[in-house]
């Protein structure tokens, strides 16, 4: 489903991640109109990242390079959705980032090409 043309974009980063604050610079960069989450200053509660991940898989949003992943084992058992978010929500951390999100498309993790591209923008 391609986003309506009147929305306007959504960064969700940290500044406190390299990567998430290479990811916005690059943006800014090439002109991009967003509005900005920062995790740090403004965390997700569990009701926000559900209605974010909505009927996705919640597999892609879960930062497995994240200690609690590790910790809690989360690569090698399976656990339901709600533990997930629960999960996230009480571990930022575990949010796998920068997301960006334009409508009902979501580009999550470090893949500034798809970003661009879904931006329209060079």
């Amino acid at each position: 489903m391609m986003p309506a043309m009147s929305e306007r974009a959504r960064l969700i980063w940290k500044k406190s991640c390299d990567t998430c604050r290479r990811f916005k610079a690059a943006l800014d960069a090439a002109g991009a109109d967003y509005e900005g989450r920062e995790l740090n200053a403004e965390p997700m509660t569990a009701e926000e990242l559900a209605a974010l991940i909505g009927g996705r898989d919640f597999r892609p949003y879960l930062n497995t390079h994240n200690e609690v992943y590790r910790r809690e084992g989360l690569g090698r058992r399976t656990i339901e959705r709600e533990e997930a978010i629960a999960l996230i929500a009480g571990h930022n951390n575990l949010l796998r980032r920068p997301i960006v999100v334009l409508g009902q498309v979501h580009v999550v993790g470090n893949d500034l090409k798809a970003a661009k591209d879904l931006l329209g923008l060079p």
